[in-house]
């Protein structure tokens, strides 16, 4: 097979040349371009895209950044932000830290080899340590923040008000006239400091101080962002007395989970217990979940045109931050609350 040193010696030039001749820049004579080009055919010398692409300055790649690539949020934004590199001729390169730590300090670590792979960065919901701001901030590379995780000096971001969803959520409850409303979120114990479940926490809080209620910790529970986590943190719930009668999940995942444990143990949804949760997850309407729909895909959509608009005009990133509207999806797991024996 031949390469590219091959039909430097056969036209007579120097490999650069080459490269710039079959690229078809203005710096090359138009004689020396017929020789190269004449040169290449007759080798049968065909290029590799990524070998043009290094050579021009320009890799056309983008790395995104992702905790868990398994989560609804994390593999819709993600999609997204691939069909919109793919339509502007560019190539995602994806790091799933999968929760882990180790696999974080490993990125910063290596974050300053990543110019030579991408273009731009692109973090998804990920927790930095203060320590690691800056050099992610000095990277030669434009980036850009979406979702809740920790602000870059000089980046722009995309992303939801968590607080003001979860605000929400808690709101159409006591709109409905619950007063025992308890609340589901994060896990503590992960390994990486996530900030979202906090966030939907103070709105949770926010939003029963309105009413002029305190938060009483008896009614939190903390369990992964998942379905089974969901239904971990509401059997808790329910194995300490007496039920709330409307459950606020920090998201929609764990929202699943505790419907099917209500129901499992007899309570009913939402006669008994109403629940509500962050999302509109694919599954949401076929549960018939009541719940704070966030744009997921258009985070994806539109951190990614951020990114591509100077890169393909040659202009500066500009640091802004967009917030995305969220919105009330009402569905058949709230309700107003009833009255139980005991209770009356």
């Amino acid at each position: 097979m031949a390469t590219i040193d091959d039909v430097a010696r056969l036209a007579g030039v120097s490999t650069a040349t080459v490269s710039r001749a079959l690229r078809g820049l203005r710096e090359v004579s138009g004689p020396t371009r017929t020789r190269v080009l004449e040169a290449a055919a007759r080798l049968g010398y065909v290029a590799s895209p990524s070998a043009s692409r290094l050579a021009g300055g320009k890799t056309r790649s983008i790395a995104v950044v992702v905790p868990r690539i398994t989560r609804w949020f994390f593999a819709t934004a993600v999609e997204a932000v691939e069909r919109t590199l793919h339509e502007a001729g560019y190539d995602l390169l994806l790091y799933n830290l999968g929760g882990r730590e180790g696999a974080r300090r490993r990125l910063v670590h290596q974050a300053a080899s990543l110019h030579k792979r991408v273009d731009a960065m692109m973090l998804m919901a990920t927790p930095l340590q203060p320590e690691d701001i800056d050099v992610v901030a000095g990277l030669p590379l434009p980036g850009i923040t979406v979702s809740s995780g920790t602000p870059v000096t000089g980046w722009p971001s995309v992303r939801i008000d968590d607080v003001a969803a979860a605000a929400t959520a808690t709101r159409h409850l006591l709109a409905l006239g619950h007063r025992r409303i308890a609340h589901i979120s994060g896990d503590p114990t992960d390994e990486l400091p996530f900030t979202t479940h906090l966030d939907r926490r103070a709105g949770y809080e926010l939003a029963l101080r309105e009413a002029g209620l305190e938060p009483d910790p008896a009614r939190y529970a903390e369990a992964p962002f998942t379905i089974a986590g969901g239904s971990h943190a509401t059997t808790e719930l329910l194995g300490r007395g007496m039920p709330p009668t409307a459950i606020f999940a920090a998201c929609d995942e764990m929202a699943m989970g505790a419907m099917a444990v209500l129901r499992q143990t007899g309570l009913r949804v939402p006669e008994d217990v109403s629940v509500v949760g962050i999302d509109d997850h694919d599954a949401a309407a076929a549960v018939g979940l009541t719940t704070v729909a966030q744009p997921a895909a258009e985070q994806g959509r539109l951190a990614a045109r951020t990114l591509l608009e100077p890169l393909c005009l040659g202009t500066e990133l500009v640091p802004t931050t967009t917030v995305l509207p969220t919105m009330l999806v009402i569905r058949q797991s709230t309700s107003v609350p009833r009255a139980r024996e005991g209770e009356r």
